[in-house]
């Protein structure tokens, strides 16, 4: 059993050395991580500002306990980092979905590794390679998204609104003009009052064959109204 003075010793080794250290790790991590969950925040995605700034941070004090209890019980430095990677990907796997025949959150399973990373370099105090790090995934996630959707690279699911006389023929003129251009119709939702009916139905489609879309759907003599909801981005 250590004595008191052994303990007292322990203690005032860590608040004069370690303690700071990892303090100012940690602070690092949680600002990095919370940059990159903050403008996840702002596009209104599934993982925001808490949930990447606590990867961040869990990553980073994994790291810091990983080299720390080593050192003291003669260990393997990496142990505990180590399995910080499967975890993320068990995260990330969470994330993704499939629907139809498309697949979503990818980007936000990628995103979320990365920080992690972001994470670990700055629990093993290499804050210039985390700092550069996350200013790279930022200027990829703002300004490669904007150059993906000016070049119509990525496809959306949008929304429209169509209202006519009757739901059965509405149907058969969307799925008309959706197989014209080899479209498919998704999450459809129907509804009759007054005489009129109105249909919202989904399709995945890049920026300039919404508007093609849009224009074909108004040129029907069925619909008495058609209205473009507004897209998702696909990630």
């Amino acid at each position: 059993m250590e004595s008191i003075q052994q303990i007292l010793h322990h203690l005032g080794e860590e608040l004069l050395g370690t303690i700071p250290a990892t303090i100012f790790r940690l602070i690092v991590a949680a600002i990095l991580g919370g940059a990159i969950g903050m403008e996840r925040e702002l596009r209104r995605k599934p993982a925001g500002l808490r949930t990447n700034l606590f990867i961040c941070f869990g990553a980073a004090m994994y790291t810091v306990l990983s080299d720390s209890l080593a050192a003291q019980h003669v260990g393997d430095h990496t142990r505990i980092a180590a399995q910080i990677i499967p975890g993320i990907g068990f995260i990330g796997a969470g994330s993704i979905l499939h629907a139809r025949g498309s697949v979503t959150g990818l980007t936000t399973a990628a995103t979320l590794f990365v920080v992690a990373s972001v994470g670990m370099a700055a629990g093993g105090g290499l804050y210039l390679t985390a700092t550069f790090a996350t200013v790279l995934i930022l200027v990829s996630l703002v300004l490669l998204g904007k150059a993906e959707r000016s070049l119509t690279f990525r496809s959306m699911l949008i929304a429209y609104e169509v209202i006519g006389p009757n739901t059965e023929s509405m149907l058969r003129e969307v799925n008309r003009t959706l197989e014209s251009r080899q479209k498919t119709i998704q999450n459809v939702h129907a509804a009759s009052s007054d005489g009129h009916s109105r249909i919202v139905f989904s399709v995945e489609a890049s920026q300039s064959e919404q508007r093609e879309l849009e224009q074909l759907l108004r040129e029907s003599s069925l619909f008495t109204n058609v209205k473009c909801l507004g897209a998702a981005e696909h990630e």
